[in-house]
Formats: C-alpha cells, structure tokens, sequence
C-alpha cells in the first residue's frame, strides 16, 4: 500500500511527501481541515456524483461525514480539487470507500488509485481489515483493477444508476 504511480502500470511518481508529479502537473494528497479546502472538496463530488442526474446541491453529503475520514488530492499550483474520497467505518474490522470524484479531466491518471491507496492506508492503521464499497457501473473495471472483488449486484441509485456491493481484504 501506498505507492504512488501516474497511471495504471506506468513508473512511479517522484514522490516527496504527499506531494508527487503526475504529467505536467504537481500534485498533492491532503485531509481537507479548512472551510475553503471542503468547499472544493465537496464542489467536486457535488459535480462529477450528482448534478449529471440533476441532483441538488447538498446532496453529495450525508451524515456521516463529520465521523469520516476524507482525502482529496490538490493541484499545487492552482489549488484546484482534481480528486476526492472518504473512508467511513462500518465496524471495527470493515471500512467503507464512498463518495469517489475523479475531475472530468483527470480520469485515467492514476489520481483516482492514489485516493484509494491512501483510505486504504488510514483503514489499515486504524485495524480495518477489509473495505466494502459500492460501484457504479462505469467504475467497475478501475475498482477491479485496484484489488476489489464484485460480491453483488445492488441498488439502482436515482432510478437509473446500478450499483455493486465489492470488497477487498486488506494484507
């Protein structure tokens, strides 16, 4: 866990820290603490999960999110939310990836891995064992790819998004 790469099955990404170059862009992972830094934060879950199926603002949040733990890789220049997570804990050995937002632009560049691999580290540390998460359709291959397994076929989010139940066991 933990190893940052720019895009499935290239090199490495120079890392120093959480911050790591990915193309002509550097970039960093953070735990969003400041009004500001959630604001982009939930702007860019609001805008790739819900406003597609017409959805209101304030419904990229639940309540959970004050127990949860989030992560969100910036542009170190511009500041800007290119991708965002967050780790909730079902009991003490299971976690829960929900809320995964990669920018439009930023699909198939390994930013959506570095996401995972850091939740994957926190529920580690913090004695989860495994991670359930539930995928849409179009993600299924990304989340295969990063180690999770389908266990079912789900629920129809909005009325027209199909979902599935996967886990992963954390070694």
């Amino acid at each position: 866990m933990g190893r940052m790469y720019c895009q499935s099955g290239a090199e490495p990404c120079k890392k120093g820290g959480l911050s790591f170059i990915c193309g002509e862009n550097s970039v960093k992972i953070i735990e969003p603490t400041t009004s500001e830094e959630f604001k982009k934060y939930y702007n860019l879950r609001y805008e790739i999960l819900r406003k597609p199926w017409g959805q209101p603002k304030g419904s990229e949040r639940d309540d959970g999110e004050d127990m949860s733990n989030h992560r969100m890789i910036i542009d170190e220049k511009t500041g800007n939310a290119l991708a965002v997570g967050r780790l909730q804990f079902n009991s003490e050995d299971e976690a829960q990836i929900r809320y995964m937002a990669v920018a439009d632009e930023f699909q198939g560049q390994g930013l959506g891995s570095q996401i995972i691999s850091a939740l994957e580290d926190v529920a580690w540390e913090k004695g989860s064992r495994k991670i359930i998460l539930q995928s849409r359709k179009n993600a299924l291959q990304f989340y295969k790819n990063n180690g999770y397994k389908i266990v079912k076929k789900t629920h129809l989010l909005f009325g027209e998004i199909q979902h599935w139940l996967m886990k992963k066991e954390l070694e």
